[in-house]
């Protein structure tokens, strides 16, 4: 059952996903608010499981992983034996940032970002050595124009 957010909610996520090192009273002059108010909101928030946890975005370009690839996955395989080896050999390996089944013609859509083509080379026989699939097709992203973790936060 979604949890009921009124306004001043809305704005203290909104602070939050801007910026979520701010400090209480940051957060409370920029909403308009004490900041007893908006730490209790906060709290109600993250017992209700809205906030999850908190973490840093990195820049991966600064860290040498230059190669982002789009990897569609097609299987034949359906059988729950399966599906468990291949969400583990997901969660086995950092490269995969995204990984999502998908309704129509592809089964799965993976976001890995590698350093270079070598290492999605490596990744990708590590992955098909592990588990059996129909099709692979990798698309490399030339470009990323939008990246972002905010939801729009309309009412």
């Amino acid at each position: 059952m979604p949890v009921r957010i009124d306004a001043l909610d809305r704005k203290i996520l909104a602070e939050l996903q801007r910026d979520a090192s701010q400090s209480l009273d940051e957060i409370a002059g920029n909403v308009g608010s004490s900041k007893t108010p908006v730490w209790n909101r906060i709290r109600k928030l993250r017992e209700a499981g809205v906030i999850g946890r908190q973490t840093v975005i990195l820049d991966a370009e600064a860290l040498g992983y230059e190669a982002c690839f789009f990897v569609l996955i097609r299987t034949s395989e359906h059988e729950a034996e399966w599906q468990a080896d291949f969400l583990k050999a997901l969660q086995d390996r950092p490269e995969v940032q995204e990984a999502h089944r998908l309704a129509g013609d592809i089964d799965y859509i993976l976001k890995v970002r590698v350093k270079n083509a070598r290492a999605y080379d490596a990744f990708y026989q590590a992955l098909i050595s592990e588990v059996r699939v129909h099709n692979v097709t990798a698309l490399l992203s030339m470009e990323e124009i939008k990246s972002t973790t905010d939801l729009p936060l309309d009412e």
